[in-house]
């Protein structure tokens, strides 16, 4: 049952009633309850049900984020006190509607910062589109992501699991069909949405899937996971346990999970640069195996996934922190070494670039290394299990941030896929004049598949290997620099 009062759109679900407000002519409602506050005896423990409560509630502004490290100026963070922090945000163009199209959006942020009221994330486009768009919060950091041996791990991905399940069963209150579901996520996000592939906790949640410049490359081993927790109690002084950690305040507790992750991507071991201490770990219960061994048994393979990079993905930490004009041969040949690159790889490289620095060498090798292979991974670990519909894109747009040299650099293409142009926090990410063109372009592309389940360029195939190439407008490509695709055979 859904009703508006006084231009205050409100809706029925499971646990009471909402009451939410219009966002630039589509409904919103903010903060919503998917799982039980997680502090107290809940604290790192799998989510529980939320709690009902009596009577109508305001769902008119954000809730609470989860504890997360600090943000930095191109991706300002928002931190709003709480404990019942996991929740999440609907926007819908009909509230009274039904059998819409939904996507349900997980965030990035190394698994350390993020949240699902970030402004760059608001769904009123998407909602202006036919969409019915919900971001959502989960637990971050060790709280989310701390591996201790003792039969609970990967509770951020179980929160994730637990919205998806709230969406199952609420979504229609919204007008949204729960079985026209895409799940969506960008960075972390994304190696979030390919590990859910691959979770049998998560099979049936969604019908569709759409991972941007993030891949399954970040899994953790039990052992490797277990390392990171020892290595996080002795930074705090506490014992590798969850009673340990436990005494530990939330607040302390995120800034250590951040710090370990900043002294790993400024280390000066290059295999440590794109390594997360905290991510989605094979503990063989919520995540029996890899998800590249999963999705090449079969996993997912129902499921039609959208997955791409941007160009320029790693100039996001060359560029603003000037790492970019240090490299010199003797680095750039040192890096790709300790990465597994085979002989021959910087000059490969260095021919298809005439005139590249060697900083720009690096940016190029760590894309492709980091992000691009890795996804690509996906795409062929589906295809080994058999037909399994998958569409490739790479995001080409440049910023004309840094003077130019930023690119089409990690996290450039998400004001275009939201179509937010307007948000004043992306300014220092994309520029104060934004290409209406190239949002009109990405963001249609998004909605045809969501709505659609086709973005509209050919399935990628292991014969065509089809790649959309997205700028201001669309130009598919067979094997874009397929050679030195090849150069990373058997690696990543």
């Amino acid at each position: 049952m859904t009703r508006t009062v006084d231009s205050a759109p409100e809706v029925q679900v499971a646990d009471g009633r909402l009451r939410g407000r219009m966002d630039q002519g589509v409904a919103a409602f903010l903060g919503i309850p998917y799982a039980a506050p997680p502090f107290g005896a809940r604290r790192m423990r799998p989510p529980e049900p939320p709690i009902r409560w009596e009577g109508e509630r305001s769902a008119t502004d954000y809730g609470p984020t989860c504890p997360k490290g600090n943000g930095d100026p191109l991706f300002p963070e928002v931190v709003i006190p709480g404990e019942e922090c996991l929740n999440l945000n609907v926007w819908t163009p009909d509230p009274g509607g039904a059998g819409l199209p939904v996507l349900v959006w997980i965030h990035g942020g190394m698994f350390t910062k993020g949240s699902g009221s970030v402004a760059g994330y608001r769904g009123t486009s998407f909602a202006r589109d036919g969409v019915v768009c919900v971001t959502i919060n989960y637990r971050l950091g060790a709280e989310g992501f701390v591996y201790l041996g003792d039969g609970t791990a990967n509770l951020g991905l179980l929160d994730q699991i637990a919205a998806l399940e709230w969406v199952q069963d609420n979504i229609a209150a919204f007008g949204g069909d729960p079985g026209k579901v895409t799940v969506a996520g960008q960075s972390a996000g994304a190696m979030s949405v390919s590990t859910l592939l691959a979770m049998p906790r998560a099979r049936g949640l969604f019908r569709q899937a759409v991972t941007q410049s993030g891949a399954s490359a970040q899994t953790l081993t039990a052992e490797a996971a277990a390392g990171v927790a020892s290595r996080l109690a002795e930074s705090l002084g506490v014992a590798p346990t969850r009673e340990g950690f436990g005494e530990v305040p939330a607040g302390r507790l995120a800034r250590a999970a951040s710090a370990l992750v900043e002294e790993d991507q400024i280390g000066p071991d290059p295999a440590t640069w794109a390594r997360l201490p905290f991510a989605p770990v094979v503990d063989g219960d919520t995540l029996p195996d890899h998800p590249l061994d999963a999705l090449r048994s079969g996993a997912g393979s129902g499921v039609r996934l959208l997955t791409g990079w941007n160009r320029d993905d790693t100039r996001i930490g060359l560029v603003p922190t000037g790492m970019i004009d240090i490299i010199d041969e003797r680095m750039l040949s040192s890096v790709v070494g300790a990465l597994g690159g085979p002989d021959g790889t910087v000059e490969r490289y260095r021919a298809a670039r005439p005139g590249a620095s060697d900083g720009d060498l690096l940016a190029a090798v760590t894309t492709d290394c980091f992000i691009r292979v890795p996804a690509i991974r996906v795409a062929e670990a589906r295809l080994e299990a058999g037909e399994a519909d998958t569409w490739m894109y790479r995001f080409d747009h440049e910023s004309p941030s840094f003077a130019g040299r930023l690119g089409a650099a990690h996290a450039v293409e998400l004001p275009y896929v939201f179509d937010l142009l307007d948000d004043a926090s992306s300014r220092p990410l994309i520029g104060d004049e934004p290409s209406r063109v190239v949002a009109d372009t990405a963001h249609s592309a998004w909605v045809r598949f969501v709505a659609g389940g086709h973005p509209g360029w050919p399935r990628y195939t292991l014969a065509d290997r089809s790649t959309a190439l997205i700028d201001e407008g669309i130009t598919v490509v067979d094997d874009p620099d397929g050679a030195e695709r090849e150069m990373w055979a058997g690696r990543r």
